[in-house]
């Protein structure tokens, strides 16, 4: 039987492969840029990464960071309420969210893989 190992992420442009989420992470070369939100299943909505060495975005489920977050997660979606500041709607924004609403998890990963600590490379 044969075994295929697989990295966590490959660069598509430069070919770097990342085997863990976490080495990835720490990479001082990725950076968060953004949040693509999927309403209808926040875990299929994409964090958007640059990868500064070569300039590529990286693309990566939300479902790949879930366990990060420990917090409540609300039932009701807030949308579009007044108490949205309507950050979901905007790729680049990457501030926590201060509505009682579902996709307010995501928001809380956003700021866990912002503040990853970088290797010193």
């Amino acid at each position: 039987m044969q075994t295929f190992i697989t990295s966590f992420k490959k660069c598509p442009l430069c070919e770097i492969e990342w085997d863990t989420r976490e080495e990835f992470l720490k990479d001082p070369r990725v950076k968060i840029i953004g949040y693509q939100t999927n309403f209808k299943k926040l875990g299929e909505g994409f964090f958007l990464f640059n990868h500064v060495s070569c300039g590529t975005s990286l693309a990566i489920m939300i479902d790949a960071f879930h366990d990060f977050y420990k917090g409540p997660i609300y039932k009701d979606r807030a949308t579009g309420d007044e108490n949205c500041p309507g950050y979901c709607l905007h790729q680049s924004e990457l501030r926590r969210c201060p509505a009682k609403c579902e996709c307010a998890y995501v928001r809380e990963i956003i700021q866990i893989l912002t503040n990853w600590p970088k290797s010193k490379n």
